[in-house]
């Protein structure tokens, strides 16, 4: 009889330790884990990220205009964007909203002195132009 008992416990104990594979002793962990690597969170970053670079290489790319009025416009855009993607990085929203506010007003007073570019320069322009109100739209509807 005792020998059926201790053989039956031993299967139960088989039984239940064979069907638990993974043991969680903290609650805690699980909600930890789904903060940390959350595939929408990265998703959103990884976005964040790419928008930052693509501004970053047009501003390191931007060309030089033969205009001086056009130029010292073009270098305050330049920047207000870098000010604005170290703001975005650093999570400070002061210092975004007013790079942003920065960015506009230089961006409007380039587009005005567009008028003074010959044709070949104006498309030039106005490729990077688009480019970067494209990428900073983005970066505002995403974050």
């Amino acid at each position: 009889m005792k020998r059926i008992l201790a053989v039956g416990l031993v299967l139960q104990l088989l039984l239940v330790s064979c069907s638990t594979e993974k043991v969680n002793l903290s609650p805690i962990s699980d909600e930890i884990t789904k903060d940390l690597y959350s595939p929408d969170d990265v998703g959103i970053k990884t976005e964040i990220i790419a928008y930052q670079s693509e501004l970053s290489n047009l501003i390191s790319s931007f060309p030089k205009f033969n205009n001086r009025v056009v130029d010292k416009e073009v270098s305050n855009l330049k920047i207000s964007l870098t000010s604005y993607i170290e703001a975005i990085s650093k999570k400070d929203k002061k210092t975004r909203q007013n790079s942003y506010n920065n960015y506009v007003v230089a961006y409007k007073k380039i587009q005005k002195l567009r008028s003074y570019l010959n044709k070949d320069m104006d498309e030039i322009l106005n490729r990077y132009m688009v480019r970067i109100k494209t990428n900073v739209n983005l970066l505002e509807s995403i974050s």
